[in-house]
C-alpha cells in the first residue's frame, strides 16, 4: 500500500512526502492506473533531488549483485570511499574540501562511466524489464555522482550548491522524459517549492548568481513548459525550528506590506488563480513591479 511505499523517506524532513496527502495521491494514482487501456503507459510518481547518496549506492550495488557480480565487487570498492565517515554526506564534503580527506570524485565518476559502457550488454540479456532496471540504477549511479559533488559544493558558497542541485533535478528530468519516450509522448507534472520551480531570472536570486529548475526548463521546453506558483496570505503550515528538528504545525504569520500575498488578500477573494500566459503587454502595473514573496521551506520560525 500507499503508506508501505513511502517507508523508505527516513531522512529529515520525513514529513515532506510520508504525509496524508502523498498517500491519498499514490493511493488514487494506482486506482488510475488499474483502469487504465492496456494499450496506455502507466504513470509514474519518481524523485529527481540529490539528498539520497547513500541508498542510491545501495540501489546500484543491488542492480549489480543481480547482473554481475563482478561489476558488483568494482563498484562497492570504489564506493567504499565513503566509508570512512557517517551517513551524514555534509561530513564527507567538509573533509574532502579542505583536504582532510581524499575526493571521492574519480571513483564515482569511474562507477557511471563503467555502468554506461556496459549497458549494451546488460540490456541484451531480459530485454524491457532489464532497460527498466538498468535505467533506474544508471540514475542512481548519476545521482551518487552529483551528490558527492554537491556535498563538496555546499562549502564553496550557496550559488554553487544551490545550482548544482538544480542542475542535477533538470537533468533527471529530461532523463526520464528521454527513457519514457520510446513508448509515448510524455507529459510530466514537476512538484518541488516555489524557489525552484518560478523563474529565477524574474527574481532576486539571478542577482546572487543562482539558476533553477523553471528557468532551465523553460530554456529547454519554451512554451511546453506552464510554471505555477502557489502562495498564501495567512493559515498553517507544518514545518521545523530548526534542521533536524521535529515537525510542527506552525501558523503563519500575516503577509508583509507590499509583499504579492497583500496584493492578492486586498481583492477580497479568498482563493484564485492568475494565468498570466494570454496577457502580452497587458499584465497591470501592480504585477510588474518588484515585491516581496514568502519562500517557506522546512524551516519556519
Amino acid at each position: 500500500n500507499a503508506s508501505e511505499a513511502l517507508i523508505g523517506f527516513r531522512r529529515f524532513p520525513t514529513w515532506m512526502w510520508r504525509n496524508t496527502v502523498v498517500v491519498e495521491f499514490v493511493e488514487w494514482l494506482r486506482e488510475f492506473n488499474q483502469q487504465l487501456d492496456p494499450k496506455h503507459a502507466p504513470a509514474g510518481f519518481y524523485g529527481m533531488d540529490l539528498y539520497s547518496l547513500h541508498a542510491s549506492i545501495d540501489a546500484v550495488l543491488n542492480y549489480l549483485e543481480k547482473v554481475d557480480p563482478e561489476s558488483a565487487k568494482r563498484a562497492r570498492l570504489r564506493y567504499s570511499c565513503f566509508d570512512h565517515f557517517s551517513r551524514e554526506p555534509q561530513e564527507y564534503g567538509y573533509a574532502a574540501t579542505v583536504g582532510a580527506a581524499e575526493s571521492c570524485e574519480g571513483a564515482v565518476v569511474e562507477q557511471l562511466t563503467e555502468l554506461q559502457r556496459k549497458a549494451g550488454e546488460f540490456l541484451s540479456r531480459d530485454g524491457h524489464i532489464a532497460a527498466e532496471e538498468l535505467f533506474f540504477a544508471e540514475q542512481n549511479a548519476r545521482l551518487v555522482k552529483n551528490a558527492e559533488q554537491y556535498y563538496r559544493s555546499m562549502f564553496r558558497g550557496r550559488a554553487s550548491s544551490w545550482n548544482l542541485r538544480d542542475r542535477h533535478m533538470v537533468e533527471t528530468i529530461e532523463a526520464l522524459v528521454a527513457h519514457l519516450n520510446g513508448s509515448r509522448q510524455p507529459k510530466a507534472i514537476v512538484w518541488a517549492h516555489n524557489s525552484h520551480l518560478g523563474d529565477a531570472r524574474a527574481t532576486e536570486m539571478s542577482q546572487r548568481g543562482e539558476l533553477n529548475v523553471g528557468q532551465l526548463i523553460r530554456d529547454r521546453f519554451g512554451k511546453e513548459a506552464v510554471l505555477i506558483g502557489f502562495t498564501t496570505h495567512h493559515g498553517s503550515v507544518t514545518a521545523a525550528s530548526d534542521w533536524g528538528a521535529d515537525a510542527e504545525r506552525k501558523n503563519v504569520r500575516p503577509a508583509l506590506r507590499g509583499s504579492y500575498e497583500e496584493l492578492f488578500h486586498e481583492t477580497g477573494l479568498e482563493r484564485f488563480w492568475i494565468d498570466l500566459r494570454r496577457m502580452g503587454e497587458k499584465v497591470p502595473d501592480a504585477l510588474c513591479g518588484p515585491r516581496l514573496e514568502r519562500a517557506i521551506g522546512v524551516i519556519y520560525r
